[in-house]
C-alpha cells in the first residue's frame, strides 16, 4: 500500500533506497521470467540505483543487483516493509 494514499503501488513507484515487500505481478507472462530472475513474493528489495534519464534501475533482492526496465518494474505490485524488532 502506498503509504501516504493506501493505494496499491509498483515496484516503479519506489524512492531511491526505499525498500518494499515483492506481494504479486500484473504480466503473468513477465511474472516468468521475474519469477525466475529471483523476484518472489515476500522477497524484500530495494532500490539502489536509477539511470540518470531514469531508466532502468537497479534493485538489490535476493543477494545481487537486478538491472530492470521501468516497465518491467511498473508490473511489480509491492507493498510496504514492516519493520521487525
Amino acid at each position: 500500500m502506498k503509504k501516504e494514499t493506501g493505494q496499491p503501488y509498483t515496484l516503479a513507484d519506489l524512492k531511491l533506497g526505499e525498500k518494499a515487500v515483492i506481494d504479486s505481478f500484473t504480466d503473468k507472462e513477465l511474472a516468468v521470467k521475474l519469477l525466475e530472475m529471483g523476484c518472489l513474493p515476500g522477497e524484500i528489495v530495494e532500490l539502489k540505483h536509477i539511470a540518470p534519464l531514469g531508466d532502468p534501475i537497479a534493485v538489490f533482492i535476493s543477494g545481487y543487483l537486478l538491472g530492470l526496465r521501468k516497465s518491467e518494474a511498473a508490473s511489480i505490485i509491492v507493498r510496504e516493509v514492516k519493520e521487525v524488532y
